[in-house]
């Protein structure tokens, strides 16, 4: 399953169907955090992953600013939710490892770079645009700094800020590995936006998460459980307290019958 999603003004499009515009974020205790209406795609190769993308990049939204001919005014993900299961070498009453179903989710983001007004001259459409984007950014590296810290103390991570966190909130911290690779110009006169981005940059690498294997049991492999604990739970009444309960269960049935041959008397 692959998404492709655009976040442009604090709003959310689909890149892979165009229509779909302005889309919500929900969470539930199924799917975790999630973006309605997204069109979603079955992927089997590589080849197939690369044309979506492809096909994605065609519907991105980019401009011209004085520090880039073609500037993204956007931060784009690239979602695929990968299931895979191993093959059964051996046949055994227990689950087998193809019983077995590993899901994990890959997060592809490209974030819009920061801007200065004075070195983009934006204005207009590209000013706002530029606004929202250091809005999130500034938020991205918020939550960064704080999920740094999390190991010295307990803190609320405001994820809410922004939509580009809240998206991405089961990627940042927690169940997850986060990998970043921070672009800098070589120029002096950007020495300010590489001093930020490498401040960034090291902030992210304090953050410390607890990865854990998603695994999930088949239809087949939850049956198969149930019938071996059935098979379990038979042989126990088949072994040394078996007799103990036959036994009380005749005390049971006699004090249940005795009342009724008394009332048959008594007529």
């Amino acid at each position: 399953m692959d998404l492709l999603l655009c976040a442009t003004y604090e709003e959310i499009n689909d890149l892979l169907a165009v229509e779909n515009q302005k889309l919500p974020i929900h969470e539930s205790l199924e799917r975790d955090v999630f973006v309605a209406g997204l069109r979603q795609e079955i992927v089997n190769n590589g080849e197939q992953v690369l044309n979506l993308i492809n096909a994605g990049e065609v519907n991105r939204h980019f401009g011209e600013t004085n520090m880039n001919v073609r500037s993204s005014r956007s931060h784009t993900i690239f979602r695929m939710v990968i299931e895979s299961k191993g093959k059964d070498l051996n046949s055994t009453n227990d689950c087998s490892i193809s019983d077995i179903v590993r899901v994990l989710v890959l997060n592809l983001v490209d974030l819009a770079g920061s801007e200065r007004i004075a070195k983009t001259g934006a204005d207009r459409v590209r000013l706002k645009e530029g606004k929202y984007i250091n809005k999130s950014l500034m938020v991205l590296g918020n939550v960064i700094n704080k999920l740094s810290e999390g190991s010295k103390q307990r803190v609320h991570i405001l994820y809410r800020d922004s939509k580009l966190t809240r998206i991405l909130q089961p990627a940042l911290g927690g169940n997850a590995k986060t990998s970043i690779i921070c672009t800098i110009a070589p120029e002096e006169i950007h020495i300010e936006e590489t001093k930020g981005t490498l401040q960034f940059a090291s902030r992210a690498k304090r953050i410390t998460n607890c990865v854990q294997v998603n695994e999930i049991l088949t239809d087949a492999a939850l049956l198969k459980q149930q019938q071996l604990e059935i098979e379990e739970l038979r042989k126990k009444l088949e072994g040394s307290h078996a007799e103990v309960v036959k036994q009380d269960i005749l005390k049971l049935r006699n004090e249940q019958e005795i009342p009724c041959c008394l009332g048959l008397w008594g007529i």
